[in-house]
């Protein structure tokens, strides 16, 4: 839905770059947040879980993609299952990583949704974001 967009206005080299690092980014914050969060092991003593999960999928990169089109297109109306209206991606966005956000620091049980993934690929997506912001600005206008 926002990939054929923003490989549009990127081209597809920029496009897997930014995909990448949103997943890559994805896969590192699930795996700090799985450590930092210590699980004993039989004997009562903490150990980091880093070894026993992976992250795989692609769902913080669909994540970093959302972040992206909001960024690019604020007030582009999207339409979301059974909301007959059309929501700002802005707000979209929002809403989607509030969500992530409670849904992480909630840890209901029986969820086995890695959710701070889809917020680590937000958060790269947004540096990457910034940072391509100011490396245009910087270089584009003569600013050194």
């Amino acid at each position: 839905m926002f990939g054929r967009i923003l490989s549009g206005v990127w081209g597809n080299k920029k496009f897997l770059v930014f995909y990448l690092i949103a997943g890559l980014g994805a896969a590192v914050i699930q795996q700090l947040i799985w450590t930092i969060t210590l699980m004993p092991d039989q004997e009562g003593i903490p150990m980091p879980i880093l070894n026993q999960f992976i992250t795989v999928g692609a769902s913080g990169c669909v994540f970093g993609l959302l972040l992206a089109f909001g960024w690019l297109f604020p007030n582009e109306g999207i339409y979301v299952f059974l909301i007959p209206i059309p929501i700002k991606a802005k707000w979209l966005v929002m809403v989607y990583a509030i969500i992530e956000l409670f849904a992480g620091v909630a840890n209901f049980s029986g969820d086995n949704i890695a959710h701070f993934a889809h917020l680590g690929g937000m958060l790269f997506a947004l540096i990457l974001l910034l940072y391509w912001r100011y490396k245009h600005y910087m270089y584009n206008d003569k600013i050194l």
